[in-house]
């Protein structure tokens, strides 16, 4: 049966001409909840349609409950349901066993009573359960008002006419109050927190309608499994539990895709599916009457079913964001809503909470409580009863919650301890939305499945067995930012395996030998030894890839000429230099001196060419144009106009700008300083101002996982990870800035402004890299100690006084006491 709710609606609109098919479809999904409900419903109905006409038993009790809600809506052709036994039409009716229903007289007519022991008409029933008749009241009193008694004692913050409130919203038939106060005072303590043991759920509803009053003392029950105050639905064990402990206990292979999952249906042999084989299953398929595809129906209309491609929609402007798009009429407000604002969660401008956006603008968005505070408005999720919402479906937290214990609990059907930090960042996520599109990736999910099924502890090591791609990477940065693993060089590890990868491709063992000792005890020896407790950045890697790779490509050119390094002459070595397409010239003359040095070959030399200078053209003016568009052009991105400026002003390393944190600003109440070197840099306005309001609103791309301490003024798009050097280069690029020519422009204005010690301890150089931008850029600073030391301490006048060396368009250079470099 594919579409069950559609057949019930189809045939209760064949009778009834007073509801509107859409309303009586919202009947059907209310009564009966469930899939199987709506599918023994829609059988009983297709198999004896005449049930809507006489509502005359037996058959399935849901028939009774479906004509009960359709006549309290205002059907009028449709019958009420008839007792089995004396054939009076009432507005409620019980249920028996055998398809049987009828009204309470009914049922209780033949009883022994337990007072006279005669059978009599029962008109009540003790606290045992055992029926009264007229004449033999219950001896123990009305326990209504001992029940009043007994919760005004636990908690006298209420009333008896509170109680009774309670007690009127929890069940509504006497009987049931009376049931109900039973329990409860031979139980008192299921008011106080053993809410797990009520005997009905017309007790944990009474619980729930005190709270709600007012009560301090009284307790809303917890989950008996995972200790958690969440809507107690199901009952394992004679302990109630909610709803995410019931779907783990139930939890069985799927039949087709060996999920572990609580079945959503069964196939015809018996056999459970899980949700997402049940929705792709052929028999739940419908036609489209659009494109005439078999899809899940998103809509039904007059001509028929339509796909989620094919159904109707209108651009209108957007009640909430104000642009033109496809929109839905929202039922909170009855204005055209757009399907980005449908799935847009933000901090709500009347309660700061984060939560689903209802209403408002694109500015100034409002969640439901703030649309609408009236609580009756609303419905509550069925699953935590804490959200409000339209729908009766569970809310996006909760669902995503599901979601990730569905990936996480593996074969046992708990989440392991080492995976709850992990669980919780999935789960806790500020956008739920964006979690469950991620998750819902048939690589994320995979991935996750298959960590949760691994019996051993999670580590690197195992998530290195794994196929390596950007999701294993990502999920990584998520366990290393919640502390499920601790961090570690993802660069020099995967330099690291890429050189693994390389050697193994060489078939010569004396080759493999040489490249060996070349590229891990010359070249990553020296990286770990400079990196210390740093990590390595992307330029670190691409040169040791580059050297590694002209050691591999001039031994592959040796073993084509039928050489080898040992046999190798200089008049061999010449032959490859006027190769046309010999490549990474720079890089192989340093393998063959280190060749020579280890002694792999002899007789060779391979000069090299001592830096001089740049080679770039130094465009000055250009450097001060750029300046000034990023302090002055608003429509850039702060990020960016920051970056920016740190590199045409101060000549920073991508790298090193990438990797400043907060700690290394220094906001004071009157000036900004920045720490590059081992002195401050003060900054001046507006390069100040645009500082503060970067470290006040960055935020990185992660959505999950993303610690709220994260130290980066640059953040990146992996949790507690800075921005990827490469990637911040890139985005420079397409502002139209670039890196290394304007770096190159900006170290040389400052060489002939500064002398080589302030430069380094400024700007984080090395010395030895100051002197030999000051001797490039012609900066005669060799004297400037001598200088100072023969300036006089009385007064001089302009003419005596010695000029110092000229700086940026014939202005002295700056100089400043306390090491402070202004631009």
């Amino acid at each position: 049966m594919a579409d069950p709710v559609g057949l019930v609606v189809r045939l209760v609109g064949n009778v009834e001409r007073h509801l509107e098919a859409d309303r009586i479809r919202e009947i059907v999904c209310t009564v009966m909840r469930e899939r199987a409900g709506r599918r023994r419903l829609a059988q009983a109905l297709h198999e004896d349609p005449s049930l809507l006409r006489t509502g005359r038993p037996p058959a399935p009790f849901c028939v009774a409950r479906l004509l009960m809600a359709l006549h309290e809506a205002g059907a009028q052709d449709i019958a009420l349901p008839r007792c089995g036994e004396c054939g009076r039409a009432r507005p409620y009716v019980g249920s028996r066993s055998g398809g049987r229903w009828g009204c309470s007289p009914c049922f209780d007519k033949a009883a022994d009573c337990a007072g006279c022991n005669q059978q009599r008409r029962v008109v009540s029933r003790d606290r045992h359960g055992n029926p009264r008749c007229a004449k033999c009241p219950d001896m123990d009193g009305d326990p209504l008002a001992v029940l009043a008694a007994l919760v005004t004692t636990v908690d006298p913050a209420l009333d008896a006419d509170a109680v009774r409130a309670a007690l009127d919203r929890a069940t509504v038939r006497t009987a049931g109050q009376r049931r109900l106060a039973w329990a409860v005072i031979a139980r008192p303590d299921l008011l106080t927190g053993s809410g797990h043991d009520a005997p009905t759920p017309a007790v944990l509803r009474f619980i729930d309608a005190l709270v709600q009053a007012g009560a301090t003392r009284v307790v809303s029950p917890a989950c008996y499994r995972c200790h958690e105050v969440k809507s107690l639905s199901k009952v394992l064990d004679g302990k109630r539990v909610c709803r995410n402990c019931f779907a783990r206990n139930a939890a069985v292979p799927c039949a087709r895709c060996g999920a572990v999952r609580e079945p959503a249906a069964r196939d015809a042999e018996g056999q459970p599916l899980c949700p997402n084989c049940l929705v792709s299953d052929p028999v739940n398929l419908e036609e489209c009457c659009g494109c005439g595809r078999h899809q899940k129906v998103a809509v039904r209309l007059p001509d028929g079913p339509r796909c989620a491609n094919c159904r109707p929609r209108t651009a209108a402007q957007c009640g909430i964001c104000g642009r033109t798009a496809v929109c839905e009429i929202s039922r909170v407000t009855g204005e055209p809503w757009c399907n980005r604002c449908q799935l847009r969660w933000a901090p709500c401008s009347g309660c700061d909470t984060v939560d689903h956006v209802r209403s408002g603008t694109w500015d100034a968005p409002l969640c439901a409580k703030c649309t609408n505070p009236d609580p009756d408005y609303w419905g509550r999720c069925p699953v935590c009863r804490t959200t409000w919402q339209l729908s009766t479906r569970p809310c996006q937290r909760c669902a995503l919650d599901q979601q990730v214990r569905d990936l996480l609990a593996g074969t046992t059907g708990t989440i392991r301890q080492d995976l709850v930090p992990l669980y919780e960042a999935l789960s806790g996520a500020e956008r739920p939305t964006s979690t469950m599109f991620w998750l819902s990736g048939s690589k994320v999910g995979g991935l996750l499945q298959q960590i949760g099924r691994d019996e051993r502890p999670v580590t690197h090591d195992t998530l290195d067995e794994l196929p390596a791609g950007k999701v294993l990477a990502h999920l990584r940065s998520v366990l290393v930012a919640t502390g499920a693993l601790p961090p570690r060089d993802e660069r020099l590890v995967a330099l690291d395996q890429w050189i693994t990868s390389a050697l193994q491709t060489r078939t010569d063992l004396t080759e493999r030998r040489i490249l060996h000792g070349y590229a891990v005890w010359h070249h990553l020896r020296r990286l770990r030894r400079r990196l210390g407790e740093e990590h390595t950045t992307h330029l670190q890697a691409l040169n040791v890839r580059c050297h590694v790779t002209a050691a591999a490509n001039f031994l592959g050119w040796l073993s084509d000429s039928s050489l080898t390094l040992g046999m190798c002459t200089q008049v061999d070595l010449e032959r490859w230099i006027a190769d046309p397409k010999a490549t990474y010239r720079d890089e192989t003359s340093h393998f063959v001196r280190w060749s020579v040095q280890h002694r792999h070959a002899k007789g060779l030399t391979y000069g090299t060419v001592r830096w001089t200078g740049p080679r770039g053209t130094i465009d000055s003016e250009k450097r001060w144009a750029d300046a000034r568009r990023l302090l002055n052009d608003d429509t850039l991105a702060t990020s960016d106009r920051v970056a920016g400026l740190l590199l045409v002003l101060y000549a920073q390393q991508i790298a090193t700008i990438s990797r400043l944190t907060v700690d290394d600003v220094h906001l004071g109440d009157d000036k900004v300083g920045i720490t590059f070197g081992t002195s401050p840099v003060v900054l001046p306005e507006p390069l100040a101002g645009l500082l503060r309001d970067l470290i006040a609103t960055r935020r990185g791309k992660a959505k999950i996982g993303a610690p709220d301490d994260a130290p980066w003024l640059f953040p990146g798009g992996r949790p507690g990870q800075p921005i990827g050097d490469d990637r911040l280069g890139l985005r420079l690029q397409k502002i139209g800035l670039q890196p290394r020519q304007d770096r190159s422009t900006a170290l040389f204005t400052l060489a002939t402004e500064l002398p080589a010690a302030i430069l380094a301890r400024m700007l984080g150089v090395h010395i030895q890299v100051a002197v030999q931008w000051q001797k490039a850029a012609a900066g005669d600073w060799a004297a400037y100690a001598a200088d100072v030391s023969r300036r006089s301490t009385r007064p001089v006048s302009s003419r005596d006084q010695p000029s110092p060396p000229a700086g940026r368009e014939g202005q002295p250079a700056p100089s400043n006491a306390q090491g402070e470099l202004q631009c």
